[in-house]
Order: C-alpha cells, then structure tokens, then sequence
C-alpha cells in the first residue's frame, strides 16, 4: 500500500488473540507472532498473517494497529530478521529511544490497542526514506 507520503514495508491481518493478551497491554506490552506459532506461544501473542513482508521497523516508521498509529521511536537489532522470518516483533509502549531488549519495538508511552481478529497490523515508512538501514 503506497501513499503521497507513506509506503507500506509489512502487512499482515490478525488471524488469532490470545487469552492473555490484553494482561499484557495493562503493562505497555504487545507480542505478535505468525500464524503457526508454536502452541505455547498463542495464548500470549497476537497471531497474524503476512501479506507484505519487506521490511522490519526503523525509528520513524509508524505502526498502525487496526485504527491507531504509533512511531517508530526505537529498534533493537534483531527486530527486522525475528518480523520477516519469524513474524514476531515484541511492541513496548515504553517512551523510549534506544532499544533496552534485541527485540523490542519501542514507541510512546501510553496505551495499546486489543486488536481483534480481522484487524490490520501494518507498518509504514515515510516517502524518500525507503533504503534499508545498516542496523
């Protein structure tokens, strides 16, 4: 999805949520695994299927979560290979700008959204800034 000044580097739709899903929103807390997680892992994550998967989250992307956007303030280093191999991505409503974990996500503190299944999850990056950055 390609707009004036945004291009869409991953998109996938909500398939599954977790029991404990929402548990873990009450502490800024958002896991996301592909469809075909292991078991042990769809009780805690919000499942998904991938219908574009270029590219992994930089600082300044925005990520939206069915009507809702966030930036991109921080990155951990295993971030973009964990999403493209593994759609995984571990999102934190922490405020901050450097990574504390290889996997987090970090973006404004405040409260994320439940998703429900149907949803979209999508992250987007500005225009002009679509070269993928050595991490």
């Amino acid at each position: 999805m390609t707009t004036a000044d945004s291009t869409a580097v991953y998109e996938s739709a909500v398939t599954q949520v977790g029991g404990q899903v929402e548990a873990f929103l009450d502490h800024g807390l958002l896991i996301f695994f592909a469809a075909g997680a292991p078991e042990e892992l769809h009780d805690i994550s919000v499942l998904h299927q991938a219908s574009i998967a270029e590219d992994g989250p930089q600082p300044g992307d925005t990520v939206h979560l069915g009507d809702t956007s966030m930036e991109v303030l921080a990155v951990g280093h295993v971030v973009r290979d964990n999403l493209i191999n593994l759609g995984h991505l571990d999102l934190k409503a922490d405020g901050r700008t450097e990574a504390k974990l290889p996997g987090d996500v970090c973006v404004r503190k405040g409260d994320i959204p439940l998703l429900a299944v149907g949803d979209a999850f999508r992250i987007t990056r500005p225009a002009g800034t679509t070269e993928e950055q050595d991490q």
